[in-house]
């Protein structure tokens, strides 16, 4: 099973203000993974290529990383997970830029059933959780955010185990 997934949210800020939050992924100063609910983000070194860690269970090394422009971690499990998911910072129209987070990968073996039902679902939450932290960091509130799922509070309460 072939998965794309994408977030995206369009920030009023510079590309270079966007990119500060990829380049504080992991670190005492992340203002853009998800805290609290969420498995924090960390690795076994500062954020740059060939950094191992991942959060909770979903596990990767860094695979590229261009300062305040992209990162992009390389999935080591768990297992069936075969692809990358990223951080961008796009330039957008208005002095305005778009922070995408891309998911792509081959689910093959469990998680070719494990993914839609269970990953998916917390993936897309939390996400949606990071962009709200994004938007936040950017603009000291977030216009709509984002909602948990009765599926997805379940879900989460069934990891949190």
């Amino acid at each position: 099973m072939d998965v794309h997934n994408v977030h995206e949210r369009l920030l009023p800020v510079t590309e270079r203000e966007a990119g500060a939050l990829i380049d504080g992924l992991a670190s005492d100063a992340d203002r853009l993974w998800p805290r609290g609910p969420w498995p924090p983000m960390a690795f076994d070194r500062p954020l740059g290529p060939g950094a191992a860690g991942g959060h909770g269970p979903v596990r990767y090394r860094v695979a590229a990383y261009v300062p305040a422009t992209w990162v992009r971690f390389a999935f080591t499990g768990p297992r069936g997970f075969h692809g990358f998911h990223e951080y961008a910072v796009l330039p957008a129209d208005g002095g305005r830029t778009v922070l995408r987070h891309t998911l792509s990968m081959a689910a093959r073996g469990p998680a070719r059933l494990t993914w839609p039902l269970f990953w998916r679902p917390l993936h897309d939450a939390c996400l949606e959780d990071s962009l709200d932290r994004a938007e936040l960091a950017c603009t000291g509130a977030v216009a709509k955010p984002a909602r948990w799922s009765p599926y997805v509070r379940m879900l989460h309460a069934l990891a949190a185990r």
